[in-house]
């Protein structure tokens, strides 16, 4: 496995991005693997290696470049305040310029597979992978929101809203008793899939929480984690070969 640091140049600045792809038989298909609230840390680099494991080209941004230079979150008061702040400069619209720059470094890499890719998204970046289908529809062949946040909001660029362009194919995975992505939430995503003619699949937990997938807290949830990589891994497998 080979995993390596690149800085990928955006309209507005730079982004450490970790590239995670098998060693041997590439050029491998692009997966963006999009970071959750807490940051890049060695979780989610585990998650991104196991990914990459099964053959594809795995690209871990830190989406905070805007407002922060790289650095791993800890759990202190001010750590999360700031994570907080740094929330806020990502949004459904700029996820997307993100998106094309990280495309761009990827088919300069012979490492890398021309074509479709997907995109795999956590917690406030459920959202952003789904943006990402909705915006770049000849590039996105699948795309998965994980225990994502704020999936419907009251906003022109919400996640839910211009699904007519998506041409990939969608997977939910989404927690009862979630307060970023209420049920009530769910159902209004649920009927703008159904009008978009969007192919998709929705997982409702009710014995999970949100932050089920990554391990090392205690809202991992083993059975639920193991549920999400098997159905990312049929999504990507249908979608990507």
């Amino acid at each position: 496995m080979i995993e390596r640091e690149i800085d990928v140049a955006t309209d507005e600045g730079t982004m450490k991005t970790f590239v995670f792809h098998p060693t041997h038989e590439g050029p491998h298909p692009v997966v963006l693997y999009l970071m959750d609230a807490p940051g890049i840390r060695p979780a989610l680099k585990e998650m991104a290696g196991r990914l990459a494991s099964a053959g594809y080209y795995v690209m871990l941004p830190f989406l905070y470049y805007r407002g922060s230079e790289f650095r791993e979150f800890g759990m202190s008061d001010d750590d999360m305040h700031r994570r907080r702040e740094l929330m806020g400069s990502i949004t459904p619209t700029n996820i997307v310029s993100d998106a094309r720059a990280l495309l761009a470094a990827a088919d300069a890499d012979p490492a890398a597979r021309a074509g479709k890719v997907g995109a795999v998204g956590f917690c406030m970046s459920g959202g952003l992978a789904i943006s990402v289908a909705r915006a770049l529809p000849e590039r996105l062949a699948a795309a998965a929101s994980i225990h994502g946040a704020w999936l419907v909001r009251d906003e022109p660029d919400s996640p839910h809203r211009g699904l007519e362009t998506v041409t990939a194919e969608l997977y939910f995975g989404w927690c009862d008793n979630d307060a970023t992505a209420p049920a009530a939430t769910a159902e209004v995503m649920r009927a703008a899939l159904d009008a978009a003619g969007v192919r998709y699949t929705i997982d409702w937990f009710t014995d999970a929480v949100h932050g089920y997938a990554p391990p090392g807290t205690e809202r991992y949830n083993r059975a639920a984690s193991e549920l999400h990589w098997e159905r990312v891994h049929a999504l990507l497998r249908r979608n990507l070969g």
